[in-house]
């Protein structure tokens, strides 16, 4: 075989991923509190960009419009005049009422308290002197549940004080409201809040020395241990579950709070679902009119190549939010088809979804849908949910599989058969599974442990009653 050089022409296919294209993809990805920013971060950035807020003032001081035919003729990478003008129709809009408060109120809202402060706050109306400046020290040292993680010696080295007013600085401060803040342990955490309970039984407090034998469920070893009916012992874990193992965490701190933003509202005004896709946070995006000059007359500069580059970007960024905001739309109205019966009566009438079935509904791939939905929020006439949860995960039914089933079925199927079940004889894992099975929801015994724990509900041995 003879080798040698030579030229071929070969015709591929691939995709290039410019950064116009990653942008529109990181638009479609963003949430519409994300993408507020995202907007508001471009607009300083482009001297094209404007808002329509800008655009409607400058309308008042407009000058008489130009000449245009020597701009007509120029070819753009992006058609520019599409982007010159107060309307397009092949935009998906909506139209906005803002209401304008004669008064704000957010300066007036009050901050809750914080933990620290609550408990300072209470400290310095103590008529006692010695040993506050050491409960102040002490309080400062509470973990976010309340309890105390120093020791009585390294309190009392650090202020300087005897174990003595330790101790009686301690004591003070676990009379402080929340009870149960200050416990160095969970067992003396529930026995500060015993006050609370009125009255329990005499054997109550030296149940809380069992908590680990409770948590293992070995109910029978602290009857025998404190010579009790398992009845009784019964009786008291119900009196725990009323105490707060972490009294501290109602106190958190306000700013933890996690606020959710549906980027789609569905409502059912007469009967039928109406879709909005709630980008009120967003500001409409248009091209500043005042550039136009600079295209007209400033031909081969630098100054007409900065605006070409500018207005391409500004193009393809309102592009894109259109874009993102028309395919958030054709998910959402492709979903409402598919989950009407939801929308209307329920977890049980959730059907079988995937990201397939909505990317052939709109003829979109897969990945798109994926993107459109991913970290966003819907609300609904039965609440506000994560865009995933309308894509339930299915398993066949019947001995022949033809038809399916989704998860929320089987865990409501589930939580139906332990609610109807006899506390004194409460259903192993392996007979729900035979139950569940009876109602052609074939699934094994570990997966009614796995969605048992995901509803929060015990083992038998917890479940047992006697």
């Amino acid at each position: 075989m003879r080798l040698g050089y030579g030229l071929s022409i070969e015709q591929t296919q691939k995709l290039i991923m410019t950064p116009e294209l990653r942008q529109a993809i990181t638009i479609l990805q963003l949430s519409a509190l994300d993408l507020a920013t995202y907007v508001e971060d471009q607009l300083l950035e482009n001297p094209l960009l404007e808002t329509q807020e800008e655009i409607m003032n400058s309308k008042e001081d407009a000058e008489p419009p130009v000449a245009e035919e020597s701009i007509a003729d120029e070819k753009w990478d992006v058609d520019w005049q599409d982007y010159f003008q107060d309307q397009d129709e092949n935009r998906v809009r909506q139209e906005r009422v803002v209401v304008e408060d004669k008064q704000r109120f957010d300066p007036f809202i009050a901050s809750a308290p914080t933990l620290l402060e609550h408990l300072l706050e209470q400290l310095h109306v103590q008529k006692v002197s010695a040993s506050l400046s050491v409960a102040e020290y002490i309080v400062g040292n509470l973990d976010d549940n309340g309890c105390l993680t120093l020791s009585l010696e390294d309190i009392a080295r650090e202020t300087n004080v005897s174990l003595e007013t330790a101790e009686e600085a301690l004591a003070l401060v676990q009379t402080l409201d929340p009870l149960g803040v200050g416990a160095r342990n969970l067992e003396e955490c529930l026995r500060l809040q015993l006050p609370l309970l009125g009255n329990y039984p005499p054997e109550f407090p030296e149940f809380l020395k069992h908590l680990e034998d409770l948590a293992a469920g070995r109910l029978q070893r602290i009857a025998h241990a404190l010579k009790i009916s398992l009845c009784q012992v019964q009786e008291m874990a119900d009196l725990v579950r009323k105490l707060d193992p972490k009294p501290g965490l109602r106190f958190s701190t306000p700013g933890e709070v996690r606020y959710v933003v549906p980027d789609v509202v569905i409502e059912e005004i007469g009967g039928e679902f109406i879709i909005l896709v709630n980008d009120i946070t967003v500001p409409r995006l248009g091209i500043n009119k005042a550039y136009r000059d600079v295209l007209s007359h400033e031909e081969g500069t630098d100054t007409r190549k900065f605006v070409e580059q500018k207005l391409n970007a500004a193009a393809w960024l309102i592009r894109s939010i259109e874009q993102r905001r028309l395919t958030l739309y054709k998910v959402a109205n492709a979903i409402v088809k598919w989950q009407t019966e939801f929308l209307r009566y329920g977890t049980r009438h959730l059907r079988p979804l995937t990201l397939r079935d909505i990317a052939e509904e709109i003829g979109v791939h897969e990945s798109t849908v994926s993107r459109a939905t991913s970290h966003k929020y819907v609300q609904t006439p039965r609440g506000i949910y994560e865009f995933k949860f309308f894509f339930a995960n299915s398993m066949g039914r019947g001995h022949n599989n033809d038809s399916s089933i989704t998860t929320e079925e089987i865990k409501l199927a589930l939580r139906d058969i332990i609610t109807s079940e006899n506390p004194k004889n409460p259903y192993s894992d392996q007979k729900i599974a035979e139950l569940l099975k009876a109602k052609d929801m074939g699934i094994s015994r570990r997966t009614v442990a796995k969605y048992r724990d995901e509803l929060g509900i015990g083992a038998t041995t917890v479940r047992k009653r006697y």
